[in-house]
């Protein structure tokens, strides 16, 4: 009879496969060992600079805005060319933020949902405003638009063609450059990559799995769109509008360039402020006063987007891991 070999696994004891307190303690990430000292010194900096830059500022606004008393607050901003000022700011908002919206998704949902050729330039555009001057990107429609511009001919003249059934037809386009139509071309310009930039990230995270499977069970792009995708975009989304809105209503040097400056015309709030500013014969509490509305709006936006932050976080913070 042969003898049989026999193979013996020793099975690790219980106590082995935990590891040590002292094990896991060094292979944790380090606490923060700096004395009290220069922590306390670190957020003293911080409260500092932002109480030098950001709150003193803000406190001194509103102080020279009511310096005169409240009437004379009233007075500055219901008088004719700062109620035409708002009138203006409002409605170039109310272009613009629309536009971009359509824009937003539509070019998140191509960056995110699809490849393509020529995706890493059309993202490269995207973020163009961010990199160029506003005053430059004004410029640059003064030289499409303005009376030296190429576009010009169309504005002063038209273009004067035959149609088979219409006979002779102009196409003529509205005068830009020192109108409201290029307030808004310059608005735009500076305002499109926020609600794109805010999607884009958050879409690509969430893939196109859910997307998939309403198609297969027979729903059309459209529904797909509405009861899919907009319900988990939705607080990204606002997110996009209110930093949007806020770019457009405070924007002053593409605007600066392409609006000339014509009071109760062409003049956007922010406008208006360094019009009242620059005004000798005029006291500075009434461009105070004007400010203080842009400020409003300001503390608005911000109290919007910490509420968003603090109920949403979670949905908007993956835009900001990227």
């Amino acid at each position: 009879m042969s003898e049989a070999t026999t193979a013996v696994i020793a099975l690790p004891s219980e106590n082995s496969l935990v590891t040590p307190a002292s094990d896991r303690r060094s292979n944790a990430t380090p606490a923060i060992t700096e004395p009290r000292w220069v922590q306390l010194l670190l957020i003293g900096a911080a409260l500092l600079f932002l109480l030098g830059f950001l709150l003193l500022p803000l406190v001194l606004v509103f102080a020279e805005a009511l310096g005169n008393g409240v009437q004379a607050f009233v007075d500055a901003v219901t008088e004719t060319d700062a109620l035409a000022a708002i009138e203006l700011t409002l409605l170039v908002t109310a272009i613009v933020v629309p536009l971009n919206l359509v824009f937003g998704i539509a070019a998140a949902w191509a960056i995110s949902k699809h490849e393509f050729r020529g995706k890493r330039l059309l993202v490269s555009l995207i973020d163009l405003p961010f990199a160029v001057s506003p005053v430059v990107a004004g410029l640059v429609f003064v030289l499409i638009f303005g009376a030296q511009g190429w576009a010009w001919p169309l504005i002063e003249e038209g273009w004067h063609f035959d149609l088979p059934l219409l006979g002779a037809t102009t196409l003529q386009l509205p005068k830009i450059i020192y109108a409201v139509p290029g307030i808004v071309l310059a608005t735009v310009f500076v305002t499109f990559p926020f609600i794109a930039r805010e999607l884009m990230p958050l879409m690509e995270q969430q893939g196109t799995d859910e997307e998939l499977a309403a198609l297969s069970l027979g729903a059309s792009g459209w529904q797909t769109f509405w009861r899919v995708t907009l319900p988990n975009i939705r607080w990204a989304l606002l997110y996009g509008v209110l930093l949007c809105s806020a770019r457009a209503m405070g924007e002053f040097g593409a605007v600066s360039v392409v609006s000339g400056h014509i009071r109760g015309r062409t003049n956007t709030l922010p406008l208006h402020v360094e019009a009242l500013y620059n005004d000798i014969g005029q006291s500075h509490g009434a461009a105070f006063a004007v400010a203080s509305l842009l400020a409003i709006t300001a503390l608005i936006t911000l109290v919007v987007k910490a509420y968003l932050e603090w109920r949403h976080g979670e949905s908007l913070a993956a835009n900001h891991r990227h």
